[in-house]
């Protein structure tokens, strides 16, 4: 091991042809593998470690001449780049077993996600999630939301998030997954973007968060606008129409006539793909109780 980095040493540079042959390790290993000389180049000496690289010549040729020397010694520092950044990686690898594991003792769900939804890691109260079917599912790898009014939103602010935050905008932020009849559960998604410490979890694009306190629940104007892309005036319209109001009676509530009620209708009806009132209020109902609960 003695001996200077980026030098390879040969073993009959060391000792004659004839010593080499009488040594226990020519009799019993290199002269039974039809080999005939060796060359060592240490490429790494630190504390903690030596890397060395070692070659052989058959006893069919010469010896190691002084050019093949040269080009061990031009080989050496990029096996050493290779072998800092092999550290490196470990190094990441160790990092992100730390962060997983402090996402793993959170009571709060997290998933991470490639781009296409695909689950590439859960923490335990995710997958506590997972087997009691709700409020989000892990359906062929894929991350679903109980909700089918918000599943195909979830997907799409995932996908966003994989471009980067600008991207996202307000999708993900407040999405009610919990389906009708269960307890509120809203999904805060976040983009795993490269360049910031989040990186540290790709090739996840995104996490996924899910709060089940309803404190934490967003207005339900906010929901309507993240869900279907609704002005606030838009939002407040269906709100009060998908809670049974009339048009009317809706008009007067939010002091607008019933012209520009009927404006914001057909705007919505375009919007949530829908062609009467009796659908949005089916709609109201169907995303749950995070609408429910702050009424019209």
């Amino acid at each position: 091991m003695v001996g200077d980095v980026d030098r390879p040493v040969a073993t009959l540079s060391l000792m004659s042809e004839s010593e080499l042959q009488l040594t226990p390790f020519f009799q019993n290993w290199a002269k039974p593998q039809g080999l005939r000389e060796a060359c060592i180049t240490k490429f790494v000496h630190t504390p903690d470690r030596i890397g060395l690289l070692g070659c052989t010549t058959r006893a069919s040729r010469g010896g190691i001449s002084i050019e093949e020397q040269h080009f061990l010694a031009l080989l050496s520092p990029h096996l050493r780049r290779a072998s800092l950044i092999g550290d490196l990686l470990d190094q990441g690898r160790f990092t992100t077993h730390l962060y997983r594991q402090a996402l793993d003792h959170l009571a709060v769900p997290v998933v991470l996600t490639h781009a296409n939804g695909a689950i590439l890691h859960a923490n335990a109260a995710a997958e506590q999630m997972f087997s009691v079917q709700g409020p989000i599912l892990s359906r062929n790898g894929v991350l679903q939301a109980q909700n089918p009014v918000v599943a195909r939103a979830l997907l799409d602010a995932i996908a966003s998030a994989a471009s980067a935050d600008a991207s996202l905008g307000a999708r993900g932020i407040g999405l009610p997954v919990s389906a009708q009849g269960q307890p509120p559960a809203v999904a805060y998604v976040l983009p795993l973007t490269e360049g910031t410490a989040r990186a540290v979890f790709r090739p996840a694009c995104a996490a996924v968060f899910i709060s089940t306190t309803t404190s934490s629940s967003p207005l339900p104007e906010a929901v309507l606008t993240t869900l279907f892309d609704l002005t606030p005036a838009e939002a407040r319209v269906l709100l009060r129409i998908g809670s049974g109001l009339s048009a009317s009676k809706s008009a007067s509530s939010l002091g607008i006539g019933e012209n520009t009620l009927k404006t914001h209708l057909n705007r919505i009806f375009a919007k949530t793909g829908t062609r009467r009132q009796a659908d949005l209020v089916k709609l109201v109902s169907d995303i749950g109780t995070p609408l429910a609960a702050h009424g019209p």
